[in-house]
């Protein structure tokens, strides 16, 4: 998803399936792994498969391409911290049948990605008004979601929703263990440019998926995130141009309409 992200992004256009196993495999991961995503993507109506002659490329969907859009949206327009919060919370309560694995895998990494935490199993709280009905949408579990707005009332305050539902030791953790790995000079991770500009997006996304963006006043004065971001975005930066030069020489991408 991260190469098609960066590089793919627009619409009508398709890239070559050997030539991403090609890129991938050069950060470890190995063909095999490559097509098993590929064909899983495929059936869940996240990716088009195009035939140019004897040649496979891979096109997103308008589904995978909303995620992939919404992703970008993560990462160069939301702030590190929530300064604008309003002080109410978006709760959703769902009980979904024993049979029902994949729509409770789908619909809890929604709700993860909207910035919603656990505080017990089908029952979720975000901080701020979240548009629940667009996040659930195409999984047909109306019927089974409960959704509600409000503020915390005593005896709960704000601060004990974000210590019941949200692993912040945890998340500071994998902030510091970001800039670690991302320093400011030193040894990076990478063999090229386009590749250490793919790693260090997957590194990146990974960390904003989990990380619920909470309003500041809940958090420590010190919190990580504001530092890594800040770090993230001088990387990708500086990244930016010649990992779209390189990308033009490995990726084969074509136009399909």
């Amino acid at each position: 998803m991260t190469v098609l992200g960066i590089h793919v992004s627009e619409p009508g256009l398709a890239v070559y399936s050997g030539s991403v196993i090609d890129v991938l495999e050069r950060i470890g991961v190995s063909e095999q792994a490559t097509r098993s995503i590929v064909s899983r993507m495929a059936r869940r109506g996240r990716l088009h498969r195009i035939r140019s002659g004897r040649r496979s490329f891979l096109q997103p969907t308008e589904v995978l391409r909303a995620a992939m859009l919404d992703g970008k949206r993560r990462i160069w327009d939301v702030t590190a911290v929530n300064r604008t919060w309003d002080g109410t919370w978006t709760l959703v309560g769902f009980s979904l049948p024993d049979s029902w694995s994949r729509q409770r895998h789908d619909l809890r990494s929604r709700l993860i990605w909207a910035g919603f935490g656990m505080l017990h199993p089908g029952l979720w709280v975000a901080p701020g008004p979240v548009d629940v009905e667009t996040l659930i949408a195409g999984l047909d579990l109306a019927d089974y979601v409960v959704v509600t707005h409000g503020r915390a009332a005593p005896p709960t305050e704000a601060a004990d929703l974000v210590r019941r539902g949200f692993d912040l030791s945890g998340l500071a953790a994998d902030y510091k263990s970001f800039m670690e790995r991302w320093p400011e000079d030193g040894a990076l991770p990478g063999d090229s440019v386009m590749t250490r500009e793919l790693l260090l997006h997957c590194d990146w996304l990974q960390l904003i998926r989990r990380d619920p963006h909470l309003p500041a006043e809940l958090l420590p004065a010190d919190w990580p995130a504001i530092e890594a971001d800040r770090l993230f975005l001088r990387h990708a930066t500086r990244y930016a141009s010649v990992a779209e030069q390189e990308a033009a020489r490995t990726l084969e991408i074509i136009r399909t309409a």
